[in-house]
């Protein structure tokens, strides 16, 4: 949902019936029109939410707007004290999300009242009601918010980013001449990013899944998403752990840089969706080697028992990544 002419849509159409609604009902739409503005939230469940927040804010702005008005008339003293006791009173009722709303609904009161301060109070807050219940019920009907694309977007650009971040090290680590000149330490950072908006993404479907009649039946799959989510964070995380592992020029022989070169390269194929026929090959001959490095060099000494050679912790970095990515590919099935 990136195209930001879905909100502009969502917007125009709850302006509109939310003064047109007020204006048939014979209301000021003013603070109608605000509300409604500001309840239209990414996700249906967060309009519902910050919207049941906002209506008891607006009726403590509302309040006391009134009530100074009623003591002071329409000064300085009113718009202060309407201000910044709306502020506080919803700051430490712990009305956040409708702090916003409650004090411009103060401060734009104190120009409009000049008599009948009760059934102002009451028409401010039915006004505020519209404004909520339309925004919502355009949220819910209008272009209702559908992340799927998205999300399955960034899930593919995520696992193709930690693929190339994966064979940039290991270009690097096996000290080999790269031809490019990509900064696989963005790459990461990027993915990460990513991770964490494509988290936030799965929320929002989560939550329009439970309120929106049209994706409800969708819900099987969020479990899906979650167990790909899982296994993309455990690849970022192993792929990140070689970025701090020092390898020797000569800490492997010729014939092992060879097989860490060409596991790799099959590795990077597996991800980049390319058919591949050995990767349980690669998989085995990768537990040899570490095998062979642990007996080699397999800690004696109490001291050196508490760091292991880069070497073993290399292969065992690269191993699990074969491992965790041969289980994403199951789970994606």
């Amino acid at each position: 949902m990136k195209f930001p002419g879905i909100r502009i849509v969502k917007t125009t159409v709850a302006v509109f019936f939310t003064a047109l609604l007020c204006q048939w009902i014979g209301w000021p739409p003013v603070f109608a029109v605000i509300t409604a503005v500001v309840t239209l939230e990414p996700t249906i469940s967060d309009s519902i939410k910050k919207g049941i927040v906002r209506f008891p804010a607006s009726a403590i702005g509302s309040f006391y707007a009134v009530l100074f008005i009623s003591l002071f008339g329409n000064s300085v003293i009113t718009y202060t004290l309407a201000a910044s006791l709306t502020i506080l009173t919803c700051y430490k009722l712990r009305l956040h999300a409708g702090l916003l709303v409650a004090t411009i609904t103060a401060v734009a009161m104190v120009e409009v009242i000049h008599d009948n301060y009760f059934m102002s109070f009451f028409i401010r807050l039915g006004t505020t009601s519209i404004g909520i219940i339309v925004s919502t019920l355009v949220n819910m009907f209008i272009l209702p918010p559908n992340y799927m694309k998205e999300i399955n977007q960034n899930l593919h650009n995520i696992y193709s980013s930690l693929a190339t971040s994966l064979s940039l090290q290991m270009n690097e680590k096996l000290h080999i001449k790269m031809e490019d000149n990509i900064d696989y330490r963005q790459n990461l950072q990027n993915a990460k990013k990513k991770l964490k908006t494509t988290e936030e993404l799965i929320r929002y479907q989560v939550d329009e899944s439970r309120l929106h009649p049209l994706v409800s039946g969708e819900t099987i799959n969020f479990i899906h998403l979650q167990q790909q989510m899982n296994q993309l964070r455990l690849i970022h995380y192993h792929v990140t752990n070689i970025e701090n592992i020092y390898i020797e020029k000569n800490s492997f022989l010729l014939e092992k840089v060879d097989l860490l070169i060409n596991a790799t390269k099959e590795l990077q194929a597996y991800m980049s969706g390319n058919t591949t026929h050995q990767m349980d090959k690669y998989e085995k001959e990768l537990k040899l080697l570490l095998d062979l490095y642990w007996q080699k060099k397999n800690p004696t000494t109490s001291k050196s028992a508490l760091s292991l050679p880069h070497e073993l912790i290399f292969l065992y970095e690269l191993i699990s990544i074969f491992y965790v990515v041969k289980n994403f590919h199951l789970v994606e099935m």
